[in-house]
């Protein structure tokens, strides 16, 4: 019983995982990535409160996920 509400929690775990990685702006690289960058400088900035706000929440769901496929797998030997 233990057992299967903590893989049910690993599942509901890895969605949010991937939706929190999903969410976030990913990383301008290359010659438009530098001129997107000066333009958001010059012009204001990009807000970076939800950036920060979902990689902290990737880093706790994803410390959390680690921790229960441990349990998971000492559970099973």
């Amino acid at each position: 019983m233990l057992k299967t509400i903590i893989l049910i929690l690993q599942v509901i775990c890895a969605l949010g995982l991937i939706s929190t990685i999903l969410l976030q702006s990913g990383k301008s690289a290359g010659l438009s990535g530098s001129i997107a960058g000066a333009g958001e400088t010059i012009f204001g900035g990009k807000k970076k409160g939800l950036d920060d706000l979902l990689a902290k929440i990737t880093a706790y769901v994803a410390v959390l996920f680690m921790i229960l496929t441990l349990t998971l797998a000492i559970m099973n030997q």
